[in-house]
């Protein structure tokens, strides 16, 4: 049996059975996305929450309400991913790192060394769904009248003081790609409490187009493929990853990231709004948020439990206090060499590799120059991402696959070595 991290995890039976029937209807659907937004806001408890084709049109549309331009400074933590910068870049604003504290979100003090004059913005990523130090950062951007975005790509759930992750910035993105908390394949959200700021969101979104036929069956087929195709084939000497980097490589199935955006440069088919039929999806998840959740948050003490006193530092492993993470990932740092053990677990059928590894903006291939970082900017991102690895937690890791991944980590952990 395949364990994996990162391909498609949220999709269950009833999910399938759901694409299968967008697929034959494709085009014909309308309302979705209202719906959507309308369940969102409900949820989140925000006013205003617009639709778009991904997190990081999300994100654009955010910059562009609060007229981010060329020149200003957007500081980001150290620690993320390039779909965040590419929206900064686009804008020829100036992407600003910050180095992480010991929850691997933005840290307070470096954050504070780093405001200029020309900071416009600070956006707080509550990096695998453990919140970050929010009211503390809240604080330091109202003294210094900067607009604070929350990223919640990660964190769609997760509770600072009984408040969603979410509702404490001006704005804030979330994101319902393949991986993420609740997953429609790709599509996010924008959400605000500011009339002002949802006016510009909302300028923003009527005047993009929607994505194409291609696009929209591309993104529904990912997760019939992995699921009914991909993942068994990973059994026969690992065929499921080449099959994959085929069907990748002739552009029949999507990248979650593109080449593109590795080079710091947001491909215009990006930015589009969100076609009805992810709509429909990402709703349908929604619906199931609760109860994940509450699954990865079992399988979070499960990791927890087992994996304590056996050498692996775990940053997540500490007082909850007014933290109520989800646990989106479970994060362990490892002492041996990561490529090593991450083909060792490849070998044993378990698939960690889920991208967060080696740069401090990931993917590991990033071209981290184009994304105007500087090496030595955060030491501590720096140092977290060459021996980070992070545990699956999602609906469909039972307690007996953690144990599979427990006792593999238990039995190769210093022993790797460098070879």
């Amino acid at each position: 049996m395949i364990i994996s991290s990162a391909l498609s995890p949220n999709t269950e039976q009833d999910d399938l059975k759901l694409i299968k029937r967008l697929i034959w209807h494709l085009q014909k659907i309308e309302g979705a996305v209202s719906e959507l937004e309308e369940a969102f806001s409900g949820f989140i408890g925000l006013k205003y929450c617009f639709a778009f084709n991904s997190g990081r049109t999300a994100f654009l549309a955010i910059l562009q309400a609060l007229n981010v331009k060329e020149g200003d400074e957007v500081l980001v933590q150290g620690l993320t991913c390039a779909v965040l910068i590419t929206p900064i870049l686009y804008l020829k604003a100036k992407p600003i790192f910050v180095d992480i504290d010991e929850t691997l979100n933005i840290d307070p003090i470096d954050l504070k060394n780093k405001i200029t004059s020309k900071t416009k913005a600070i956006v707080v990523q509550h990096t695998f769904g453990w919140p970050a130090k929010i009211v503390e950062i809240k604080e330091i951007a109202k003294e210094r009248n900067i607009f604070l975005i929350e990223d919640c790509a990660h964190s769609l759930g997760s509770q600072y003081n009984g408040s969603y992750c979410g509702t404490f910035g001006d704005a804030s993105f979330f994101s319902f790609g393949r991986d993420k908390v609740i997953s429609s394949v790709f599509g996010g959200m924008a959400s605000t409490n500011d009339k002002s700021i949802a006016l510009g969101i909302k300028q923003f979104q009527q005047e993009l187009k929607q994505p194409s036929f291609c696009w929209t069956l591309k993104h529904l087929l990912n997760p019939i493929l992995i699921n009914s195709f991909i993942l068994p084939l990973y059994s026969f000497w690992g065929l499921g990853k080449w099959v994959l980097v085929f069907l990748q490589k002739t552009h029949i199935l999507p990248r979650p990231v593109s080449e593109k955006e590795k080079q710091g440069k947001m491909p215009k088919h990006f930015i589009k709004k969100m076609p009805n039929e992810l709509a429909v999806l990402a709703k349908h998840q929604l619906v199931k948020l609760e109860r994940f959740n509450k699954h990865r948050k079992g399988i979070a003490e499960f990791y927890v439990q087992e994996l304590g006193g056996s050498g692996f530092i775990m940053p997540f492993n500490r007082p909850f206090e007014k933290n109520n993470p989800n646990f989106m990932k479970f994060p362990i740092l490892v002492n041996t060499n990561l490529k090593v053990i991450l083909e060792k677990a490849r070998r044993a059928n378990i698939l960690l590799g889920d991208g967060w590894r080696e740069t401090p903006i990931v993917p590991f291939d990033t071209n981290i120059k184009k994304m105007s970082y500087q090496w030595g900017s955060c030491p501590k991102a720096e140092k977290i991402a060459d021996c980070l690895i992070n545990l699956p937690t999602h609906i469909n890791i039972s307690q007996e696959g953690a144990l599979r991944i427990v006792n593999f980590l238990k039995n190769n952990n210093g022993n790797t070595g460098n070879n």
